[in-house]
């Protein structure tokens, strides 16, 4: 159902209020730490005080002025981050308070908010099996406001999911490197070869939506699924510990090769859920990515 314009606004007013003290507090800060700019950029040439670092002087001028200068180089920081969203049919689903897709818009929002506050370039990207919106990356806080409104109210024309459709867009769009955030549940057939080719080229992050009830189901009896993407409907007997056992297998062997498909692409995975907070989730990542740095 598509929201008033009303309705929209106190979405986008409640998102900021509910993710400001993640964004402001800590994870602004948290975020810095683990995407650095894109090189050092030479800033100025001072007289040597106790404590330089002796590698850092520049002989040519100290050798016309007779005493020790020294280069200073400061952090090229901004950075191209895009969003590439999946909003594809599947993600309309939520057993606890929120649905996939909102869990995803809000992820995104949060990033898009972090990464203003750097200076930081920020674009979006919404695809199903094809792109259906592409707003290209700039700065500043009416864009990004921008980007927030698209993720709440967009409705996807098409149902299924093909990540190939987006990461040739991309790949055709972003002329250097960028920070890529794939946010999508990954219930998809073909996904390895577009996120190790988009990783040659852009630091690459999965982040994997999911909901509770698809690693495990209660013992509801009798329950009818329907697959949103293609229509499909089967019933299962969910009073069957053997057939509780098997789905809970099947998720757990879907969710496996997620992880080692990431990990062998050479790309960060983080995995949040509409069952639990996931600010930590985040932090703890971005922590994990600042060491290895």
């Amino acid at each position: 159902m598509t929201m008033t314009t009303d309705e929209l606004m106190a979405q986008v007013r409640r998102l900021q209020i509910t993710t400001r003290h993640a964004v402001t507090e800590v994870f602004a800060g948290e975020y810095s730490s683990a995407f650095k700019g894109r090189g050092m950029e030479f800033a100025e040439v001072r007289e040597y005080t106790p404590g330089d670092d002796i590698r850092s002087i520049d002989w040519n001028v100290t050798a016309r002025a007779g005493h020790p200068y020294v280069k200073r180089f400061t952090e090229e920081r901004e950075l191209t981050v895009m969003l590439a969203v999946d909003l594809s049919a599947s993600g309309r689903f939520g057993s606890i308070d929120r649905l996939k897709q909102q869990l995803a818009a809000e992820v995104s929002a949060v990033l898009a908010f972090a990464a203003i506050r750097k200076n930081d370039r920020v674009g979006l990207l919404i695809f199903t099996d094809r792109v259906e919106l592409y707003i290209p990356p700039k700065k500043g806080s009416r864009h990004t406001l921008r980007l927030v409104r698209e993720l709440l109210a967009f409705e996807a024309r098409h149902p299924a999911t093909d990540l190939t459709a987006a990461t040739d867009h991309l790949a055709r769009l972003l002329k250097r490197r960028s920070v890529v955030f794939v946010v999508s549940d990954f219930l998809m057939d073909w996904y390895e070869d577009p996120l190790r080719l988009m990783s040659r080229r852009h630091d690459v992050i999965a982040i994997e939506v999911s909901d509770p009830r698809e690693l495990e189901l209660p013992a509801a009896g009798l329950v009818e699924f329907e697959d949103a993407e293609t229509g499909r409907r089967m019933v299962i007997d969910a009073s069957s510990p053997r057939v509780r056992r098997r789905y809970a297998a099947i998720a757990a062997d879907r969710r496996g090769r997620l992880v080692d498909v990431t990990r062998r692409a050479g790309l960060d995975l983080v995995q949040v859920s509409t069952g639990k907070p996931y600010i930590q989730d985040l932090m703890q990542f971005f922590r994990k990515r600042e060491h290895r740095r």
